[in-house]
């Protein structure tokens, strides 16, 4: 299999998320730069609650997100510019979700899962699901993001024990297995997350990936950029890896195209 074309980019940071650098205008005249004609830009969203606020927007800094985004899209006309936000995958927050940026008018919603709570103990996600506690969690998180109907992908799924080889247990397997059966059945894409190989973080993930694969899981690749130079950083190697695991690459749907359940990812070309 051919490795697919990229034509963009979907998980970009602003530096309002506390560990990133540059705005959207930096990204796009990036993107341009490397021929990509779509980006979006997913900065990690602000909460109600402020919950998590090292690593993340504050609230009172959204109206400035939007604009800086309709301030990129009329300096690079020629690109594609959506507006997106990466949310953790936690119920609670799901009707803000929905009220706050879908019905304002946000092109997408990125899923994730940064933090498992075991016990009383919150915990990293990135290497923390091993325990059978978390690794239950982690799939209940999954079929929740797919269920709802929010969200356009899930972002590095494979971020679980951060390609730790000790760390595929048969426990860890059964529970990918899970996950990447209930993703297929909703027709959820899982993002191949360029990051992780370009700093050494364990992901992709192979044994994840080839049983993703295998489960006929469609697959979103993007870079998750924290810098503006890191752009399109990684992208000609995780569409190899695609090509290589025989994966499905689509472009994640915008809010206006999905379905009420969410369903129906758009085939690359």
């Amino acid at each position: 299999m051919h490795a697919p074309r990229v034509r963009g980019v979907y998980h970009l940071h602003t530096y309002r998320c506390r560990h990133a650098r540059g705005d959207a205008v930096h990204y796009a005249q990036e993107a341009r730069a490397a021929g990509l004609q779509r980006i979006g830009v997913a900065d990690h969203t602000p909460l109600p609650d402020g919950r998590w606020p090292t690593v993340r927007m504050q609230l009172a800094e959204l109206a400035d997100y939007e604009a800086a985004v309709e301030s990129a899209r009329a300096a690079v006309p020629e690109l594609e510019i959506l507006l997106g936000m990466e949310c953790e995958i936690e119920p609670a927050y799901f009707g803000w979700y929905r009220d706050t940026f879908l019905a304002r008018g946000y092109n997408y919603l990125i899923g994730s899962v940064h933090f498992v709570t075991v016990g009383d103990e919150e915990l990293s996600a990135f290497g923390a699901c091993r325990s059978v506690e978390a690794l239950v969690q982690w799939v209940q998180r999954i079929r929740q993001a797919c269920e709802s109907g929010l969200f356009a992908f899930i972002a590095h799924p494979d971020n679980i024990a951060c390609g730790d080889p000790a760390a595929w247990t048969p426990e860890v397997a059964a529970a990918t297995r899970e996950v990447c059966a209930i993703a297929a059945a909703h027709g959820m894409p899982l993002e191949l997350n360029a990051l992780g190989l370009m700093e050494g973080r364990g992901y992709p993930w192979r044994p994840f990936w080839e049983l993703a694969a295998e489960a006929g899981c469609h697959a979103v690749l993007s870079t998750d950029a924290h810098r503006p130079q890191h752009t399109a950083r990684g992208l000609s190697q995780i569409a190899d890896l695609a090509a290589e695991l025989g994966l499905r690459v689509v472009e994640p749907l915008t809010a206006d195209r999905r379905g009420p359940d969410g369903a129906g990812p758009r085939p690359h070309p």
